[in-house]
């Protein structure tokens, strides 16, 4: 059994909720570039389990000793036929800041009423242990597409993802009770539980 965990993916920001949500297991949790990994992994899976699993598989070849997770996460909002969901990253471009693609989602809603503005996080978090099995989990928040642009906690989508029942967007939340809620912190938890059951190595 491995004794790191290393995580497929370079942002911080998702890092820093790894770390949090992982700190009760006990083992060391690295990025894939602390790990000295630095691959370019096409994502061209159909659905966000199928990227998650492609890019776990894909740095377990290179580290076979350790855990490997990967997730991939996005938004769907029902009106546009739930994109940009798996491109979310890629939609309008993977170098395209964040304040560009979400304002071009409120500009294509523009107008639209409240109880059609439905949207979604989706996160799925699949892992590849050393003996070559692979688990996957996923974990959503359903919302409403915000009117504008509002907050600067978290990253991405969140300053247009708006939680009625919080009277907020998920870039205003303190970041410890969005990760309580977030589909990145439910999903995660649940791959904690499935490791902690699985494996008691862990």
């Amino acid at each position: 059994m491995g004794k790191r965990i290393i995580f497929a993916t370079g942002n911080q920001n998702k890092m820093k909720e790894i770390h949090m949500i992982f700190a009760d297991l006990g083992i060391p949790v690295y990025s894939m570039k602390e790990a000295g990994i630095d691959i370019d992994i096409v994502e061209d899976g159909n659905t966000f389990e199928q990227n998650a699993v492609i890019k776990a598989q894909a740095v377990s070849k290179m580290l076979p000793d350790d855990i490997v997770l990967a997730d991939d996460s996005g938004l769907e909002i029902d009106y546009l036929h739930k994109a940009p969901g798996v491109y979310s990253a890629r939609f309008m471009g993977e170098s395209t800041s964040y304040d560009i693609k979400n304002r071009a989602l409120l500009d294509k809603l523009e107008g639209v009423p409240e109880d059609k503005r439905t949207a979604r996080f989706v996160c799925a978090v699949a892992a590849v242990f050393p003996d070559g099995t692979v688990e996957t989990v996923r974990g959503t928040i359903e919302g409403i597409i915000a009117q504008d642009i509002a907050g600067s906690h978290g990253f991405g989508y969140d300053p247009i993802f708006c939680l009625p029942e919080y009277g907020c967007t998920t870039a205003q939340m303190d970041p410890d009770k969005k990760n309580e809620i977030s589909h990145r912190g439910k999903a995660l938890s649940a791959m904690r539980e499935i490791m902690k059951e699985k494996y008691t190595k862990l």
